[in-house]
């Protein structure tokens, strides 16, 4: 019988591919809107530290606009770690098209995501103001809501202050250990990691017993307040499954319409508070420095119905439409007058009618911004940093739902 004849593959011989990058994604792909919409905004403020100019020596500073794009766009993927932003560098097609022939690893962009909350903010705000300009956003009714979100340390962190003490011992006689090292090591790289670890670790056991302190002077933390070595900033707080973890708290501002259509993040406040109570005013107060007008209506739910956050409101000028608490007033506790309006007022059915729109506001943006931009739990530590992350998942957000109308 005849030998059949087949074509094998040959997997040595060398083969030449020629490929344009910039026709690998289709035109109406995300990549490419945030790309044309990162091009339109200020990012000096991210520049600031640059050190290479024209016509001096030195390395050139890696594009701001690629990096700021690069993180957008993983965070509209529900990627919130470098090291997976790295990862798929090398097989995402998207992520491939947005560094064209550059190269970034994890340290950099890591870096660049939680060293720049003043130019994050000021993008933010930025994107805000142009979005009100051109009547895409409106803050006629503006609803708040926190949601709490894992922090990046672990309940055993938690230490009483006489455990934090032994802990300082401990680092110290580390880092002693570390220095007498330094003289005999043949790994310079590797004796300055350790040197900065222990430094590092000695830095949070010093700040967790200042916490304590703090926490004790204010009268908080009970009888024998706990802070933790890895965190030192994040609080153990209930969450929304009944259990209680290290958390921050992660306030959104949300303005839109009770009938539907995009949803527009007007403001974000980062607090180590378990309770919502007093975040009222300090978020309007936000709102009015970033934009330069208030919200004619600001609808919460009852954990935001404390009567200093009423009157803050109302000082305001903001009509506070907030589900008052079952549980009654003190007998020894008088209310003002404001806060008697505010109460006659929620049995009104018209603001009924409005509180219920709240949840439609509101609930769906801080759903997306756990399950869909990644920000369930957060990778990094302390509130500034907490602070950046949550801004570059209320700029992508913006961005995501207004990104073609505002390059229309």
């Amino acid at each position: 019988m005849p030998r059949i004849r087949t074509r094998e593959p040959v997997r040595e011989q060398g083969v030449i591919r020629f490929e344009m990058p910039e026709d690998v994604l289709p035109p109406d792909h995300t990549a490419r809107l945030l790309w044309r919409v990162v091009e339109t905004l200020d990012l000096t403020a991210f520049d600031r530290d640059a050190k290479a100019f024209e016509g001096r020596q030195g390395r050139d500073r890696a594009s701001t606009k690629m990096r700021m794009t690069l993180w957008l766009y993983a965070i509209s993927a529900g990627v919130g770690s470098a090291r997976e932003i790295e990862r798929r560098l090398r097989s995402d097609t998207a992520f491939q098209w947005i560094i064209g022939d550059q190269s970034v690893d994890r340290t950099r962009l890591a870096e660049f995501r939680v060293q720049h909350v003043d130019g994050l903010s000021k993008v933010f705000t930025d994107v805000l103001g142009v979005l009100l300009q051109r009547g895409l956003a409106s803050l006629a009714i503006v609803a708040q809501d926190g949601t709490r979100v894992r922090a990046s340390a672990s309940a055993p962190s938690f230490r009483r202050l006489a455990s934090l003490e032994e802990c300082r011992e401990q680092a110290a006689l580390h880092l002693k250990a570390v220095l007498a090292e330094a003289d005999e090591a043949d790994d310079v790289l590797g004796q300055r990691v350790r040197e900065a670890k222990a430094r590092d670790f000695a830095a949070r056991v010093d700040a967790a017993i200042a916490t304590i302190a703090e926490l004790v002077e204010k009268g908080q933390g009970g009888k024998k307040p706990r802070a933790s070595t890895t965190d030192p900033e994040a609080r153990v707080m209930k969450m929304a499954d009944g259990g209680f973890r290290p958390a921050y708290n992660i306030q959104l501002a949300t303005a839109g319409s009770p009938l539907g259509g995009p949803r527009t993040i007007a403001c974000v406040q980062v607090t180590n508070k378990g309770s919502d109570y007093g975040s009222v005013g300090p978020m309007l107060e936000q709102i009015r420095e970033r934009t330069g007008e208030l919200p004619a209506c600001l609808l919460a739910d009852g954990g935001h119905s404390d009567f200093a956050s009423i009157e803050a409101a109302t000082a305001l000028g903001v009509v506070p439409v907030i589900s008052p608490r079952s549980e009654k007033t003190p007998d020894n506790h008088k209310e003002s007058d404001v806060v008697t309006a505010w109460r006659e007022r929620m049995t009104q059915p018209a603001s009924k009618r409005l509180l219920r729109a709240r949840a439609s506001l509101c609930e769906l943006p801080n759903a997306h911004a756990k399950t869909r931009f990644a920000m369930a739990s957060v990778l990094v530590r302390g509130v500034e940093k907490v602070t950046c992350i949550a801004l570059l998942v209320a700029l992508t957000s913006n961005l995501v739902a207004h990104g073609a109308s505002l390059l229309a």
